[in-house]
């Protein structure tokens, strides 16, 4: 199968692109380098059945590339992330989440592409009445980059109408494990993590009691793996484990991992931060037949093991 992976060189799509080319499908990838990097791709390099495109999804000669390519399936992981860069500047957000992904539809729909398998956000449903969040629950979008995640999945749902192209959106919550960046703000346990092991200070917001759902990068990477194939048409499916974490345990988790004082300071809450969340995984289990398979602390490990090595090497 030929897969092209937009966003392919950041932490989720490099693992992606690792986990492809082991099952042996030749994959392209789209990135502008602007968060991704090209050291994630260095095994993917190696297997001479990985091309990279430096290029943002945006431009024109992203259906250049695909008419070449041909995919079978796009995962489209290319995206503005940050929910408070997209309050500060709504229509940069816009143009990259929105009119981006509308480009990759475009191009996915002239080269014959089969399917999109697109990632969204935990973000689109705002201020969620359940936790875990079940499937098919109402969206509340409450930043720009909610809105845009969002706006994406509605030009997918009217592109399988007008073209017949098939897609699946695959709503991820608190994504985290080996190549995830400690700069920005989404990467909470990276940051922790390159913390602890330079001896800085870290920090929690509010009073810790604030919950997240963590999952392992490979885990998610399995769903997208499942859903590139003919399950899941036309679905939107929650990757979680369904277990809120308290940052307060989370920072504990992380210090005991990395073998560090487990001192964080305190700091006022941030405007907009969500009290809590956690999405229920049942519907993915169901119809692409996954499931969360690694436990936070073992997951956890895995991060500091590869952490610790960047630090000595750097």
């Amino acid at each position: 199968m030929r897969v092209l992976v937009t966003g392919g060189a950041g932490f989720i799509g490099s693992t992606l692109v690792d986990r492809l080319l082991d099952e042996g499908h030749e994959v392209a990838v789209v990135d502008d380098l602007s968060s991704g990097a090209r050291p994630n791709l260095e095994r993917a390099a190696r297997s001479g059945k990985m091309t990279l495109h430096v290029l943002d999804v945006r431009d024109a000669a992203l259906a250049g590339i695909a008419a070449q390519f041909r995919p079978e399936v796009v995962c489209h992981l290319a995206a503005q992330i940050s929910v408070r860069k997209s309050v500060a500047d709504p229509v940069h957000d816009a143009r990259l989440n929105v009119e981006g992904t509308v480009n990759v539809l475009e191009a996915a729909r002239a080269a014959g592409t089969r399917k999109v398998v697109f990632a969204s956000s935990v973000a689109v449903y705002g201020r969620p009445e359940v936790i875990p969040v079940p499937g098919g629950a109402a969206t509340d979008p409450r930043s720009p980059y909610a809105a845009s995640k969002l706006s994406a999945e509605v030009y997918l749902a009217t592109y399988r109408a007008l073209h017949g192209i098939e897609y699946t959106t695959l709503v991820l919550s608190n994504v985290y494990g080996p190549r995830q960046s400690p700069e920005g703000e989404a990467g909470v346990v990276s940051i922790f993590t390159d913390a602890l092991l330079s001896g800085a200070p870290t920090v929690l917001y509010g009073d810790g009691t604030q919950t997240r759902d963590y999952i392992y990068v490979d885990d998610v990477v399995d769903a997208f793996v499942r859903a590139c194939g003919p399950v899941g048409d036309g679905g939107r499916f929650n990757l979680g484990t369904g277990v809120q974490t308290t940052d307060r345990r989370l920072h504990t988790l992380v210090a005991e991992a990395v073998g560090a004082p487990d001192n964080p300071s305190l700091a006022p809450a941030r405007l907009g931060d969500l009290p809590a969340m956690a999405v229920d995984p049942a519907p993915a289990a169901e119809a692409l037949g996954w499931r969360p398979r690694t436990d936070l602390p073992t997951g956890l490990k895995a991060t500091v093991e590869w952490a610790r090595t960047r630090h000595t090497s750097g």
